[in-house]
């Protein structure tokens, strides 16, 4: 495991020696209140002085503590957002601020080419082509419930690639929701994201560590097409059937499915899907059970989903292509 921090480089206390020192650096408005939110006021990046201060703590914070992660949040709006010392600073205050955040990354990998650093703001609310140029994940959403993340990673996936989106199994009852789900399903929906773990590894049985364990290794031999592959959507969110997402490799040469289904009201646990993107020529092998499906045929007829009975039921195919016919 490697060593990350959690940094949050674009605000300030008030009673702090930075702010009492320079007032000024902070968005403002003559004649108004500094609004507080968690007990934070905001820095005007768009200040040079200000992001070269942010740009220089954060250089030696890295290099000093050899640090190879930073999750850089902002976690609370711009209130008062105003340039006062500036004569064009109404004008100016939001283009250059966005200009001067992207440049304090851009001297960070530049200084520290192997540092990774994941984009976050009040949960996925700063995930735009610019960011993601700038950094190596996104966080999608403070909402880790697994039911709620299979509309939000469906939405996320209409624009942006499984391979920025963070996607976290943590522990039940959910802290936003308050619901409880299975381990599996949990593992299963944050498998069509960049899988991580988010949950206190003490308080978990043994049982939920051996299958977590398995889980992850599932999750490893399959990474590169969820990361890499081509995104087909064979069940929608929402629907009377399980949510079916598949990933394939460039190649055609692998596929991935992963199916959710919430609930046995949902029709039957054997679902027909049609893979998509997948040599008609070939046959391919499921890595789990051995069977041999032609391409052809599960582009005509389908592959058959044997879902697990009861709620909550989830599972994973992985498919091979094994020879050309």
């Amino acid at each position: 495991m490697r060593f990350g921090l959690w940094v949050e480089p674009e605000m300030v206390n008030p009673d702090s020696d930075l702010y009492r020192k320079h007032p000024d650096w902070v968005l403002h408005l003559p004649g108004r209140t500094r609004t507080e939110l968690r007990n934070q006021l905001v820095l005007n990046l768009a200040r040079p002085e200000v992001a070269d201060f942010t740009y220089d703590w954060l250089t030696r914070l890295v290099g000093d503590e050899g640090i190879d992660f930073l999750k850089w949040d902002m976690n609370r709006a711009f209130s008062e957002a105003g340039w006062p010392d500036h004569a064009r600073g109404a004008d100016l205050l939001w283009s250059r601020y966005v200009h001067q955040l992207y440049g304090i990354i851009d001297r960070l990998r530049a200084d520290h080419p192997d540092l990774r650093t994941e984009a976050c703001s009040g949960g996925g609310g700063r995930i735009d082509l610019g960011i993601l140029a700038r950094t190596d994940q996104a966080w999608t959403s403070d909402n880790t419930d697994a039911l709620d993340r299979i509309s939000i990673q469906h939405g996320f996936g209409q624009i942006y690639p499984a391979r920025a989106m963070a996607a976290w199994v943590t522990d039940v009852p959910n802290q936003l929701t308050r619901r409880s789900v299975p381990l599996r399903f949990r593992f299963h929906v944050a498998m069509a994201g960049l899988l991580a773990i988010g949950g206190d590894l003490n308080a978990w049985s043994p049982e939920e560590l051996a299958e977590a364990a398995g889980l992850v290794a599932e999750y490893k031999a399959v990474r590169h097409l969820v990361q890499h592959g081509g995104l087909h959507r064979l069940g929608e969110p929402g629907g009377e059937g399980p949510t079916v997402v598949q990933y394939t490799a460039p190649d055609a040469g692998e596929a991935l499915l992963l199916a959710w289904r919430t609930t046995e009201r949902h029709g039957s646990p054997r679902v027909p899907v049609r893979p998509g993107g997948l040599d008609p020529a070939a046959r391919y092998r499921d890595s789990r059970t051995g069977a041999v499906h032609h391409g052809a045929v599960l582009a005509g007829y389908g592959l058959t989903l044997d879902l697990p009975a009861g709620d909550w039921s989830s599972m994973s195919v992985h498919l091979v292509r094994e020879e050309r016919v």
